[in-house]
């Protein structure tokens, strides 16, 4: 990207054209962007959706936006008019990835399928994003992340025994298919570097949700058994959750092996547990989790949740608090990790988003750029990619083909 410094990025010299709006596929383009990627986003002349989501804006921009479209370049194309399709393809042609997140068929429709394309540059990496993939009885359905949860199964695990259904608090649908989409392009280019051929991808947001469910499939796969939510607890570990303090706040344990066990038991001062036959081993405490876990309960309830942390460090108890957003913005180890990010765009605005968590040790600080405004770069990529003109780049702003809000006429 050349407005960074960043030429040592693991994908510095990768081109990336970016056709996703929403979650799932700004997301995947936003790791290629941080791990050096030139990922140009190309939006409607109306934007991507997103950029008026409320209830939180940066200037025009929500910040919705903001947190998912972070090193990318912005330009603004009309893709139903010809000459907007027209120059999409050639930005693609021009490009080692294009990613998209349409309903299956609509870029095909657009004269834009990854066939046609890839027949032209062999090489091209097309990766698409779709809620069921592009075949398959449910392709052609609409998909949210709220769907592919409930239709993966994965509804049904959260939330407390008894209760109804939870959806993920985190949109767990989307960005999971984004990281299966950044990982499989990655494949991909490394596959090219050795055969000098690109490849198509398909990636199925339910698809991904169900190779999530990972041991909860294989237990029911394996018993013929559904497992119902999971609650705050483990299935197969009884010392294994959260638990109310005296003070309301919630700590998680993860009393995984039998040495966790015995240093749990003497941390809670209750040793005379280590000796009860139904909690001897992790068989004996599963078997007898009702009667153990109103005992973990009513023990963690004697202290506050601050006191119990060092308390259960001592006996090498793994421990954390269950943390509000705001409380984990400002952990000392989130700061120390960089994982707080605050953005800075020319104008002196600013925007704090969470942080990239892949590191590096031998490459240069990656860059940090403002998320740009709808337009902001066309004209600038237009001339640099496809070495359009003036007189060009201004006959399509006046056809409304594109939106340059960086041109400016001679």
């Amino acid at each position: 990207m050349n407005e960074t410094d960043g030429k040592d990025r693991p994908l510095t010299g990768i081109r990336v054209l970016d056709l996703t709006q929403f979650l799932s596929g700004p997301y995947a383009t936003q790791i290629l962007a941080d791990l050096g990627a030139d990922v140009i986003k190309l939006e409607p002349p109306q934007g991507d959706p997103i950029r008026v989501v409320p209830p939180h804006f940066a200037g025009d921009d929500s910040v919705y936006f903001l947190s998912i479209n972070r090193n990318k370049r912005c330009i603004a194309v009309d893709m139903k008019q010809l000459p907007g399709r027209e120059l999409v393809k050639r930005l693609a042609l021009s490009c080692d990835i294009v990613m998209e997140n349409f309903r299956p068929g609509v870029v095909g429709r657009l004269g834009l399928s990854s066939d046609a394309l890839r027949k032209e540059k062999p090489s091209l990496i097309w990766c698409s994003i779709s809620g069921f993939g592009q075949d398959g009885p449910y392709s052609n359905k609409p998909a949210y992340d709220m769907i592919v949860q409930a239709l993966s199964g994965s509804m049904s695990l959260t939330g407390e025994s008894g209760g109804a259904p939870v959806r993920a608090g985190i949109p767990i649908g989307d960005l999971a298919a984004g990281l299966y989409a950044s990982l499989a392009t990655l494949a991909a280019l490394n596959r090219r570097h050795q055969t000098g051929l690109g490849d198509s991808i398909d990636i199925s947001m339910l698809d991904c949700q169900v190779a999530m469910l990972c041991y909860q499939a294989a237990y029911y796969l394996h018993s013929g058994i559904a497992p119902g939510p999971q609650g705050r607890g483990h299935e197969s570990i009884p010392t294994y959750g959260s638990f109310e303090a005296k003070d309301g706040i919630h700590i998680v344990i993860t009393a995984n092996t039998e040495r966790m066990w015995q240093g749990l038991a003497r941390a809670l001062g209750h040793e005379e547990w280590l000796s009860d036959p139904r909690f001897t081993t992790n068989r004996e405490r599963l078997a007898n989790k009702k009667a153990l876990w109103p005992l973990l309960e009513e023990a963690f309830r004697a202290r506050n949740a601050d006191q119990w942390i060092p308390i259960l460090e001592r006996e090498e108890i793994p421990v954390g608090v269950v943390n509000t957003l705001d409380r984990v913005m400002r952990d000392p180890q989130i700061v120390h990790r960089n994982m707080v990010l605050e953005l800075e765009n020319t104008g002196g605005r600013k925007a704090s988003v969470a942080g990239n968590p892949m590191k590096f040790k031998d490459t240069a600080p990656e860059p940090q750029l403002y998320p740009r405004g709808l337009g902001a770069d066309t004209a600038a990529v237009l001339k640099e990619v496809l070495d359009l003109s003036p007189y060009e780049i201004a006959d399509l702003i006046r056809s409304k083909a594109i939106i340059a809000k960086d041109f400016e006429e001679d």
